[in-house]
């Protein structure tokens, strides 16, 4: 028997309108590019530390 997986809710274009909407109240359109920006550096640090190798011994020279 197959479990089905139900997701709570879902982002539509509805609700990411609302929330950048409410993001712009929030923190003002003259921030929003320096938050976006903050974010896209973070998430990138975040990748490219989660892709290198941890634990590993150096290779040894022959």
């Amino acid at each position: 028997m197959q479990e089905q997986v139900t997701l709570l809710w879902s982002l539509g274009p509805a609700e990411i309108a609302m929330l950048l909407v409410l993001a712009i109240f929030i923190f003002g359109p003259k921030r929003l590019p320096e938050l976006g920006q903050a974010l896209g550096d973070t998430l990138r640090s975040f990748r490219s530390a989660s892709k290198e190798p941890k634990g590993l011994p150096p290779s040894e020279a022959e």
